[in-house]
């Protein structure tokens, strides 16, 4: 990684490819994954068959955060209705007891839900990393396209095989259209 100085800020985030079409882009990155970068990130207006098992992008996260977030919604929903039912308003209603749990249910099962969904939303955001109102590939005027019709790939410099001639000339090698360097 080239700095200016000990400490100083890096003076190069990374490189940014772009590629024809979305083959094109799925073969760049198998090349580049088997040459050994790890820090590798795919950017393209749509999602892409086969790219993230490429890139090694697990999505094992999210899943357990919805489930967390089901869990504690149905089991708060079921203690709050136990707990104003037996001890804050407690209703001898019909001769029923206190505790009478099937009336809890519906009350649980849409708590389950909403907080569920509300984590699925949350997790999303944070996983992700947004909002994310700056990033150094910003800097980059063709990147624009990634929304709308581009294939982009990007190594981090920070990654340990990351030399910016070689990768550049890997990059290339790969059926890179353009090749730009991208500033922090």
């Amino acid at each position: 990684m080239e700095t200016e100085a000990i400490g100083a800020r890096p003076t190069l985030y990374g490189l940014l490819a772009e590629f024809a079409d979305e083959e094109a882009l799925v073969a760049a990155a198998t090349g580049i994954c088997a040459a050994g970068y790890k820090q590798v990130e795919a950017y393209c207006p749509y999602p892409v068959h086969g790219l993230a098992e490429v890139l090694g992008i697990r999505g094992r996260r999210l899943p357990l955060i919805v489930l967390a977030g089901g869990i504690i919604g149905g089991v708060g929903g079921l203690f709050m209705q136990w707990y104003s039912a037996v001890f804050d308003y407690p209703l001898n209603v019909g001769g029923r007891p206190y505790a009478s749990w099937p009336s809890f249910i519906p009350i649980s099962f849409e708590l389950t839900i909403l907080v569920a969904g509300i984590s699925a939303v949350l997790g999303m955001f944070a996983l992700n990393g947004l909002p994310q109102p700056y990033h150094p590939l910003f800097n980059v005027p063709e990147f624009a396209r990634a929304s709308r019709d581009g294939f982009f790939l990007a190594i981090q410099a920070s990654d340990p095989k990351f030399n910016v001639e070689s990768t550049r000339n890997l990059l290339v090698e790969q059926g890179a259209t353009g090749v730009f360097e991208v500033s922090p």
